[in-house]
């Protein structure tokens, strides 16, 4: 909880002293939804490795509530992820959860793993705002 905190705060932050902030989209619910779907697939989701010559194929899986964040969380990662690394990636619904197959740098991509990958971009505070503005973050 300390870590969704600390992000709710800094963008509480942020839109407190900026002027242009309109109040009446603020959704910081929405954005404690998105931290909390954060942390279900950092801390609760399987994540098994299928090995190709170019890359990697990640499943993710877990049960109930984990399932509807690596959903909500795994397919809008996968643009961003392209177009910070300039790797292939394309996501594939499975009944319990996401594949995330990333085709690229394949030393790179085994070596940061599925978290790694999910954690490369220096979108997230932008992408925290937004979503926090009411406007559409993904």
């Amino acid at each position: 909880g300390q870590a969704a905190f600390e992000a709710i705060a800094e963008i509480v932050a942020l839109l407190t002293t900026d002027p242009d902030t309109d109040w009446s989209r603020v959704d910081i619910d929405g954005l404690r939804r998105h931290l909390v779907d954060m942390n279900l697939v950092t801390t609760d989701a399987e994540v098994s490795r299928i090995l190709s010559p170019q890359g990697t194929r990640f499943e993710v899986r877990g049960t109930s509530r984990t399932v509807e964040a690596i959903r909500a969380m795994v397919p809008s990662h996968a643009p961003f992820l392209a177009s910070e690394t300039g790797w292939q990636v394309t996501t594939e619904e499975l009944e319990d959860g996401v594949a995330l197959i990333v085709d690229g740098d394949a030393d790179s991509i085994r070596g940061l793993g599925f978290f790694g990958l999910m954690a490369i971009g220096a979108h997230h505070q932008r992408h925290h705002l937004m979503m926090a503005k009411g406007l559409a973050a993904h």
